[in-house]
């Protein structure tokens, strides 16, 4: 694939292919913003809307905490040594699966995340179309432009999409939040026990759901994090995320649901918070529901398509920016063609394969191979682990569904690896240059 540098230097570097220079890193506000506007979305709210009618306010609530501060860890981590080495997720992948091995792991993440963006941009069609009864497929390929749009610019970008839409999202969802919790009454809320109180989501169902909302896009935190000036900045765009931006979410939509006690609600239809602007009836509002939609899907479109875009653009050794053009083109065809929430279950079910990924990462590059640099072709020690990881998550869907998948196919990752690594004398690395000035 051809280079052209023009785009580059207009709009900047995006360093697929090399480590970030220092002399290039970006201000701990800047790579916040970019981890603000990622997690802080309507999806986030639908997903606490899911949790609170599942499990009720307080177990929901219990779960959000605890998932997003096991976020924090696992996605503080792997944007730790993204940051140590100024490396995407295709480079800090190169050095534990192989020079070859890691477009396996970076191919499944960059496909899964190509395929949010495909649902979310579904989804602003979907909404647009349920909502002022635009046609779904004009607003679906404008949106999905708009999207490519934000995306094209690179990481700047994703800094200014979350500038504009997490000011929106914090005063429109704490003012949901507030007025039907209000009209409701707070111990109403807190009280609630979901729709089926008999029946309750359990603790690690609810756990896999919190975790699996971003384990994927958490995974490849490098992405971001590489442009952090040094571990302190990196560990605070990330808090930034988990717990701050995700919770948030969560509780503006769980607070919703459990105020508005619907027998059955509806999150992907209008139960949700752009639904709840909506019926005030206030045209102002309305216009103003209208362009925060657009805004805030757009922030997480344009952040999975940024990921997808790095992944690829590092496997088909082009530039970023080209392969955009390319998967934002497939993107918006799958969401055009309707066929966006077929894919949902798909993904979820792919999710399983993710954890084990991040597991071996940081066993590998923080405790086994501290240093560890690109060497060989394949390393079959990672691959063996990941397959174990896999098979564990996969036993615990199916036999023990009560207990967290996520959380299973993490901790036997990364316990299989630590074991098949046990009794191998540690191999003498390069150091990795500190950062932290």
């Amino acid at each position: 694939m051809s280079q052209s540098p023009a785009d580059d230097k207009i709009l900047g570097e995006e360093y697929e292919h090399a480590p970030v220079p220092l002399s290039q890193r970006r201000s701990t506000f800047s790579v916040s913003m970019v981890w603000l506007g990622f997690p802080m979305i309507i999806t986030g709210a639908m997903t606490g809307s899911i949790l609170v009618a599942a499990m009720g306010f307080k177990a929901a609530l219990l779960a959000m905490v605890i998932g997003n501060l096991l976020m924090l860890a696992y996605v503080g981590t792997l944007g730790v040594l993204g940051t140590a080495r100024g490396h995407n997720f295709a480079l800090l992948a190169s050095a534990t699966f192989g020079r070859k091995g890691y477009v396996l792991a970076s191919g499944l993440l960059s496909t899964l995340l190509l395929g949010w963006y495909a649902v979310q941009t579904g989804i602003t069609g979907n909404l647009m179309h349920t909502a002022f009864q635009f046609d779904y497929l004009l607003m679906t390929v404008a949106a999905g432009l708009l999207y490519l749009g934000i995306t094209f610019v690179g990481i700047r970008g994703l800094h200014w999409i979350g500038v504009v839409s997490v000011p929106l999202f914090v005063v429109l969802g704490a003012w949901v939040a507030w007025h039907s919790a209000t009209a409701a009454g707070w111990g109403r809320v807190l009280a609630y026990g979901g729709t089926q109180p008999a029946l309750p989501m359990s603790l690690g169902v609810g756990l896999t759901m919190v975790l699996a909302l971003f384990i994927d896009a958490g995974t490849v935190t490098a992405d971001f994090n590489r442009w952090a000036a040094n571990r302190r900045s990196s560990l605070i765009a990330t808090a930034c995320a988990f717990p701050l931006a995700n919770l948030v979410a969560m509780l503006v939509g769980g607070v919703m649901t459990a105020a508005l006690a619907l027998p059955q609600p509806q999150p992907f239809g209008l139960d949700n918070m752009f639904g709840y602007l909506l019926a005030q009836n206030i045209p102002w509002l309305s216009a103003l529901a209208f362009v925060f939609l657009l805004c805030n899907l757009g922030s997480v479109c344009a952040h999975c398509l940024y990921n997808a875009a790095v992944g690829w653009s590092r496997i088909g050794n082009g530039r970023m920016r080209v392969f955009a053009l390319v998967l934002a083109a497939i993107g918006i065809v799958v969401a055009a063609a309707n066929v966006w929430a077929l894919f949902i279950p798909w993904l979820s079910l792919l999710g399983i394969l993710v954890p084990p990924i991040g597991a071996i990462l940081i066993a590998d590059l923080c405790f086994v191979r501290p240093g560890a640099q690109i060497a060989a072709d394949w390393r079959p020690r990672a691959f063996i682990a990941w397959a174990v990881g896999s098979l564990v998550a996969y036993a615990t869907e199916t036999m023990a569904p009560d207990l967290s998948t996520a959380v299973a196919a993490f901790v036997a990752a990364g316990a299989c690896y630590f074991a098949l690594h046990q009794g191998t004398a540690p191999k003498a690395n390069a150091a990795i240059p500190s950062i932290d000035r």
